[in-house]
């Protein structure tokens, strides 16, 4: 990944945190060949290794888990918050014209081995894990417990494990720190008066990285 010093990213809590605020992950392998992509959710277990753990299930049906053989290297995508940023935003916009459109964002890719789990005891709990992490802001959490054990097993039966231990994480968090102050409280006032989908987010970020007072 592209890496200029000012967007670079290297502390392993803000990485993490990125990972289980947005945990839809692309899981990017390759194979006999091809390269194969497919968006999963992750579970992060920081403990069992120095720099992290990724858990997930795939169905059995999806053959990208027979393309990673026990310790094949993956890369996982997790996207942040992104917005587009128009010039328009900028003060140096009144003051040169001298600015471009872009697109801010923040975003961390993880490398490591990968190896397959059939082990239902261990589905189970990843799944309970990936749940609970989903449900446990809500009101009325659902639970997988809530569900038949019957139909659990069954659908237990059509899925498999992955876990990666986590070799390389980089993160880069592109959120205009490299405009001039003026600048980034006019991305702050934009976003807050054409707000988008992940605007809070970003505006947040803005103020945390940059030049703000």
């Amino acid at each position: 990944m592209y890496q200029p010093p000012h967007f670079r990213e290297d502390d392993l809590e803000a990485q993490h945190a990125l990972i289980r605020a947005h945990p839809l992950g692309l899981l990017i392998t390759s194979g006999d060949g091809d390269i194969n992509a497919n968006a999963i959710p992750f579970h992060l277990d920081a403990g069992l290794s120095a720099k992290g753990t990724l858990q997930a299930h795939v169905a059995r049906a999806n053959k990208q888990w027979q393309e990673i053989r026990d310790g094949a290297k993956v890369l996982v995508v997790f996207q942040g918050a992104d917005s587009y940023v128009t010039p328009s935003w900028y003060a140096t916009k009144q003051e040169t014209g001298k600015v471009v459109p872009t697109w801010n964002y923040a975003i961390v890719q993880v490398r490591g081995s990968a190896r397959i789990v059939d082990d239902p005891a261990w589905l189970r709990v990843q799944i309970d894990r990936l749940t609970g992490e989903r449900e446990g802001s809500r009101q009325h959490p659902w639970a997988v417990s809530d569900a038949p054990a019957d139909f659990v097993g069954a659908q237990i039966k059509g899925i498999i494990g992955i876990e990666i231990e986590i070799a390389e994480i980089d993160g880069k968090w592109k959120v205009s720190q490299n405009r001039p102050a003026a600048d980034q409280k006019g991305v702050i006032h934009g976003l807050s008066e054409e707000p988008t989908t992940d605007a809070a987010e970003m505006i947040d970020l803005v103020r945390r990285y940059g030049k703000q007072d």
